[in-house]
């Protein structure tokens, strides 16, 4: 079992900066691959970034150049620094990964970009 806890989310204007974080628990060492996704009102949950345990990142077309996904495997923690944010970025942003079939998510935190 794996525990996914998010914060970091909050209120920001266009062009500002947020950091998120997430923190695993629990059989941490199963996890290889660590996501952010984000789910805006009425949308579809979609990935925003990929991070494997060894650094290797993978990010959406609609945030390169402006988001930045890192992890810390000591701490078990997941980071994605967002800049120069766009009020099309407001959602609610989860932390995920996936071990042996099983999914695990967090419970999300809200990320709203004032225009």
């Amino acid at each position: 079992q794996v525990q996914l806890v998010e914060s970091g989310g909050g209120l920001v204007q266009a062009g500002g900066s947020l950091r998120l974080s997430c923190a695993a628990s629990g059989s941490t060492f199963i996890i290889d691959v660590m996501d952010w996704y984000r789910q805006a009102p009425g949308k579809q949950r979609d990935l925003v970034a990929a991070i494997t345990r060894g650094g290797t990142t993978n990010y959406a077309n609609s945030v390169k150049g402006r988001f930045t996904i890192s992890r810390d495997n000591a701490k078990n923690t997941v980071y994605l620094q967002m800049n120069s944010l766009k009020p099309e970025d407001t959602a609610v942003y989860y932390c995920h990964t996936r071990a042996f079939g099983v999914n695990y998510w967090g419970k999300g935190t809200l990320v709203t970009i004032s225009s």
